[in-house]
């Protein structure tokens, strides 16, 4: 098949990854990253401008365009790509906007009667103030908008919380609500409009320190399966069927009863209390960094999935998906000052060596790499994925932390306990 990737981060190079695997596609990215490189096509387009990546498409006899970030779904290159008569894995921006308005989400679990926390819209600091004092602490502040990741804070300060929403203000509306107890958890669901099969669950880690400290972050690392949830529900199946029966389904038919039928990756965020689960947010496509992790559970060709999603046979996949029981860990090196004050340019070592020393159970991704000379350097925050597989967590951990120290970038930081305390609740401890 001819396909087309959209994106230049470590979450499309997983996407490039699982499906070159396959050994049966042409596959080109845009504008991808020297990693993607070496497995696939790349080349420079404005992959937010929905008549040229419709037009190119067209012209290049593409069979099946995947979607990878967020910006292109809201600009409706998704639309324009399906209008053109091309099967697109990525819902239109009708359907796209569960993950580019906290409002609009919210009034589509309102109306499909889904799970999730009391939620007011503030648009000046006097509304923000007054709903701070009315759900009390501790307090959450959401941008309505997209926010690339950074546009959520939890906190017990009330000034920070007043200085969070004074930050956002300006760009849009902004979320606050009411603060839930519990264990966050991600899963991914594929929906072709109608049907919906769930990936297995994953768990990131926002804050960019050691025991979830310093500033919020895209993301610093992720990891699957999730412990707790075997505990709690009896299996990591039982807790995908509940998500899919509460959640999930409940939005796409709501959605597709509204004529904005979502076909694509739906990102469930969602937070286990002790009255069940509830759901923070929605995302419109796969997310980062746990796709990294999860696709390696994956134990059927990607591209099958996505390309039944992209024309209506979803219902036609195994129901539950099958899924390899190893474990995945993902773990990202970012730049020194990450996220505010980001140092590029820096010179990378090590990543080809990591590839070729563990034979397939260590895999580096690029997320912002780019090529100077014969030199490899930092173009942006999150600089590289090193992700692991192995039979346990704790396996799969040493294995990637074992990989991500092979790898020398200058100021380069990380974090040290990213799936240590899941590996310990896995083993008993």
């Amino acid at each position: 098949m001819r396909i087309l990737v959209l994106g230049s981060g470590a979450r499309e190079h997983a996407l490039v990854t699982a499906l070159a695997a396959e050994g049966a596609h042409r596959i080109t990215a845009a504008p991808g990253n020297p990693g993607i490189g070496a497995e696939a096509e790349v080349l420079s387009l404005d992959v937010a401008d929905p008549q040229l990546v419709s037009e190119f498409a067209a012209d290049e006899g593409v069979e099946l365009v995947v979607i990878g970030p967020e910006a292109p779904l809201v600009a409706g290159v998704a639309d324009a790509v399906r209008a053109a008569g091309i099967p697109v894995f990525g819902p239109d921006r009708a359907a796209a906007a569960l993950e580019g308005s906290k409002t609009f989400a919210k009034e589509v679990m309102s109306r499909a009667q889904v799970p999730t926390g009391g939620a007011q819209l503030a648009s000046t600091v006097e509304e923000v103030e007054r709903a701070l004092d009315a759900f009390g602490t501790p307090y959450v502040v959401k941008a309505d908008g997209l926010a690339a990741g950074k546009g959520v804070l939890v906190t017990s300060d009330r000034a920070e919380a007043v200085q969070h929403a004074e930050r956002w203000l300006p760009v849009g509306p902004v979320l606050v609500e009411e603060f839930l107890d519990g264990q966050e958890v991600s899963v991914f669901v594929l929906s072709d409009g109608e049907h919906v099969r769930a990936l297995p669950p994953a768990q990131d880690f926002k804050r960019l320190g050691d025991g979830d400290t310093g500033p919020n972050t895209g993301g610093m690392g992720a990891y699957t399966p999730v412990p707790f949830l075997t505990a709690r529900f009896g299996s990591e199946d039982a807790f995908s069927r509940a998500v899919l029966e509460q959640v999930a389904q409940p939005v796409v038919d709501e959605l597709r009863a509204n004529g904005s039928p979502f076909v694509g990756l739906l990102y469930c965020g969602l937070i286990v209390t002790d009255a069940g689960i509830r759901v923070i947010e929605f995302n419109a496509r796969f997310g980062d960094p746990e796709t990294q992790a999860v696709l390696t559970r994956l134990d059927a060709p990607l591209s099958e999935l996505l390309f039944a999603a992209a024309t209506g046979r979803l219902g036609d996949a195994p129901d539950p998906l099958p899924i390899s029981p190893r474990a995945a860990v993902t773990l990202v090196l970012a730049s020194e000052g990450y996220p505010e004050q980001v140092q590029t340019g820096r010179h990378i070592s090590g990543t080809a060596a990591v590839d070729r020393s563990h034979d397939g159970g260590v895999r580096v991704l690029h997320a912002a790499t780019a090529r100077d000379g014969d030199a490899l350097v930092a173009t942006g925050g999150r600089v590289l994925n090193v992700v692991a597989t192995g039979d346990t967590l704790a396996d799969a951990r040493a294995l990637a932390y074992e990989g991500l120290e092979a790898i020398e970038l200058p100021g380069g930081v990380y974090r040290t306990d990213i799936a240590r305390a899941a590996a310990e609740a896995e083993a008993g401890r």
